[in-house]
């Protein structure tokens, strides 16, 4: 398992909402002292351009006013792509494991719904995509699913 100490949300709704949620949920809230883990508001993400169709319910109908919705694993790793940062490396290669990605699905996901959006230059992103996928590709050669 990869451990983390915030959740991202880019969305709240009603959006009035969310500087409430930031308030009891966010870095330095009695919740974070408590769990170790934090929510962070920040809608700034570059995400394949359906996602809304493939959300995923977190834990359906067991809260009455709240429904926590993820992104599909695809979706969110390539969520990750414009940043590449080396943490944003590692959480797809565990993602492309726990989910035993389809690369074929990863790539074209990301040149008919993700690649039109990004900024900067397109050639950047595709090597991206490319090193990624020949990372994962290598990580299960050497028997990493």
């Amino acid at each position: 398992m990869r451990p983390t100490g915030d959740i991202d949300v880019w969305h709240v709704i009603p959006s009035e909402a969310a500087p409430w949620l930031a308030t009891i949920a966010g870095a330095g809230s009695k919740l974070h002292r408590k769990h170790r883990l934090h929510v962070q508001v920040s809608p700034v993400a570059t995400v394949p351009e359906d996602y809304e169709s493939r959300l995923v319910e977190l834990f359906p109908g067991e809260f009455d006013k709240l429904r926590i919705l993820v992104l599909d694993a695809y979706d969110l790793a390539l969520s990750k792509l414009e940043r590449n940062a080396e943490i944003d490396v590692e959480d797809v290669k565990h993602l492309a494991r726990a989910a035993k990605f389809d690369l074929d699905v990863l790539a074209d996901r990301y040149r008919k719904e993700l690649r039109p959006f990004l900024t900067g230059p397109e050639a950047k992103h595709d090597l991206t995509l490319e090193l990624w996928i020949e990372t994962i590709k290598e990580q299960r050669a050497q028997g990493g699913a």
